[in-house]
């Protein structure tokens, strides 16, 4: 054992790795000690992470031919190319999980986007750990990790000048983190393209999935997304050669990964590979080619996900990795086998509500959706400012989807199962597929296995005080397998089902009354019988089970109890989330939730001058905003598919 070893290692015993009062108190003291110590860099790689957003692999080294992108292409002949490897399909929740090595789902409501994930006092970001090994760590700039997670802790540098060259000893080892803003969602919001010193994407050459409607705004985005991947490769050249510059070349493993799947229509924020098949390629030098998973030039098909990053950073730096953290290391000294599935989430995407989740292997990926009878694509008032999806509205409007392109706009299916090697495009559902039986119910078990096991935060409503890594692991606070049950029989919309329901809307857990008001909501007229008992619980404990029987009951005609009760959740300020829910329902009900507008725009009103774009009561402005604008005919709404036959 080393010296950075010996004078460390009462910081890496797990698990979990708890950082006591007193470290915590002397933290920059036992740093400034550990950065000093002449042996630290001896034996260390310096880790580089070259973070891009919102892309899938649109390169040339995954077989785009549109993409002009030679560094990263060069990287990837040179490194270890992952083409399995996926992400969180929105970036805090992703987020979340690289920085703990934890699933969003364990800590709710971190799963949501922007929200405040409930953490265990012991959690820490796990650069923690590399600096308390001796490294420098260095974060620009991006955090947005969706938990309050010290940055102070986790970072020697952060912000938009941090930096490896900011270290106060050259023989320092590093671990820093650049984050690349040109390729993100908004990229495809401004009217004007950026400035670029190469001819741009010829629109008539790119290829529109099938999935997509050819149209002229949809083809400009991805000429448009095309030219602005070219010049991340650009910026990306510039930090590879700023290293050789300094002269950290061959001490330096380099990650590249984007954040989160693509933005053109139906990637980012949904399931499909679309949305969350990301590139990640990894570069050894030859000095540290013992680390690697394979020689110089593989192509590695096991699964990965963002899960795992934190552990195999700290695989690579010589780091124990803590018991808590649920990925596994695929590289380094503690390279474990190789992943069987992958599981990836899908909860509140800004003002609106959904719930997916996803198990994938080498091949298949299976798709659980929990509220079918949301449409795909709602209408997310960040979302749609991109040309894309606008353009997609107005085709649907016109009634001009086709079979394929109305696919995707519409209703879901509960589950859906694709073929990955055989249809990347994810349009093949063959969830019902007789000959795919055995692997529909393999990923069925996988996926109640892996629920169970996080204590998975999104089968609790936003808002309840059962959420959090703590209180939702209290014993009896949160039957997970009940839970469970009940929310994949409601999902079904199987009529069957209905007389479960009505016992279970009695049940002591707020999570199980709240799906099974959920499941008579999807079953609509369906549920007549359930009638008597959901009007009970229009006042139920639990605002939640409120609104979702409201809507229950909206669906059913009673709509005078159903809007009442849905006005008082939408007043409830002690109660954000759950007006925020409310607030969903009311601009579902459309045309049905007129009598509500007064009180709509009363807190739209109120609401008017909240500026924290990341906060419940912002959300609920948008989501009135959308409401009220449909209601007073200033926005059509949506119009879900009339089919055209092909």
């Amino acid at each position: 054992m080393g010296r950075c070893d010996e004078a460390t290692s009462f910081l890496r015993r797990s698990p979990p790795v708890r950082l006591g009062p007193f470290v915590l108190r002397h933290f920059p003291i036992l740093l400034l000690f550990l950065a000093i110590i002449p042996a630290l860099a001896t034996d260390r790689p310096n880790i580089l992470w070259l973070v891009s957003e919102d892309n899938n692999p649109f390169l040339g080294c995954y077989g785009d031919p549109m993409a002009h992108t030679p560094t990263l292409d060069k990287l990837a002949k040179e490194g270890v190319l992952y083409e399995r490897c996926f992400a969180w399909p929105v970036c805090a929740p992703s987020r979340f999980t690289l920085i703990t090595g934890m699933y969003p789902t364990t800590c709710g409501d971190a799963e949501h986007m922007r929200a405040q994930g409930k953490i265990p006092s012991w959690l820490h970001g796990f650069p923690t750990l590399l600096r308390a090994a001796g490294y420098f760590t260095s974060n620009n700039a991006k955090t947005d990790y969706n938990s309050p997670i010290s940055i102070k802790e986790a970072w020697t540098e952060q912000g938009n000048n941090a930096h490896w060259r900011l270290r106060p000893n050259a023989d320092q080892p590093f671990f820093s983190v650049f984050n690349h803003e040109v390729t993100h969602e908004s990229c495809l919001f401004p009217e004007k393209e950026l400035p670029l010193d190469f001819p741009p994407t010829d629109p008539a050459k790119v290829r529109i999935p099938a999935y997509q409607p050819d149209t002229p705004e949809i083809r400009a985005d991805w000429a448009r997304y095309y030219n602005h991947m070219t010049v991340l490769d650009e910026q990306l050249a510039a930090k590879l050669k700023a290293l050789a510059d300094d002269g950290l070349a061959d001490n330096t493993i380099v990650f590249y990964y984007a954040d989160n799947g693509g933005v053109l229509p139906r990637s980012k924020r949904f399931l499909e590979q679309s949305g969350t098949h990301v590139p990640l390629i990894i570069y050894f030098p030859p000095k540290w080619q013992r680390l690697a998973p394979a020689p110089p030039g593989a192509r590695i098909k096991d699964p990965v996900s963002f899960v795992d990053f934190s552990a195999t950073v700290l695989s690579l730096a010589g780091v124990k990795i803590p018991d808590y953290m649920q990925g596994h290391a695929f590289a380094g000294a503690a390279k474990a086998a190789p992943n069987k599935f992958m599981h990836i989430t899908r909860d509140r995407m800004d003002e609106r509500y959904d719930m997916m989740r996803s198990v994938a292997d080498s091949r298949w990926l299976y798709v659980h959706n929990y509220r079918p009878d949301l449409p795909y694509v709602q209408p997310l008032a960040y979302m749609f400012r991109a040309r894309g999806y606008q353009s997609w509205a107005r085709v649907a409007a016109e009634g001009g989807l086709t079979r394929a392109t109305a696919q995707f706009w519409g209703a879901k299916p509960t589950e859906e199962l694709y073929d990955m090697d055989n249809d990347p495009d994810s349009i093949h559902n063959l969830a019902a597929d007789p000959a795919q039986r055995e692997t529909l119910e393999r990923m069925r078990a996988e996926l109640k296995r892996r629920v169970i096991e996080n204590v998975d935060n999104g089968f609790i409503p936003e808002g309840s005080p059962l959420e959090g890594y703590d209180a939702s692991r209290q014993p009896g606070a949160f039957p997970i397998e009940r839970v469970y049950t009940v929310a994949t029989a409601a999902s079904e919309r199987n009529p069957g089902n209905l007389p479960s329901f009505i016992e279970a809307l009695d049940d002591s857990s707020e999570p199980v009354r709240w799906w099974a008001a959920q499941g008579c909501a999807m079953l609509a007229e369906k549920a007549s019988a359930a009638a008597p008992t959901l009007r009970q619980h229009l006042n139920d404990q639990s605002g939640a089970v409120q609104v979702a029987a409201a809507e229950a009951l909206a669906y059913l005609g009673q709509t005078d109890d159903a809007l009442r009760t849905l006005e008082r959740q939408l007043q409830n300020t002690n109660m954000p989330y759950y007006a925020l829910q409310a607030g969903n329902v009311l601009d579902r009900l459309g045309n049905t939730a007129r009598p509500s507008l007064p009180v709509m725009k009363q807190v739209a009103g109120k609401l008017g001058n909240v500026t924290n774009a990341s906060s419940a009561p912002y959300y609920l402005r948008q989501i009135l905003a959308n409401a009220i604008n449909v209601l007073e005919g200033k926005t059509p709404p949506l119009v879900y598919p009339t089919v055209k036959q092909d």
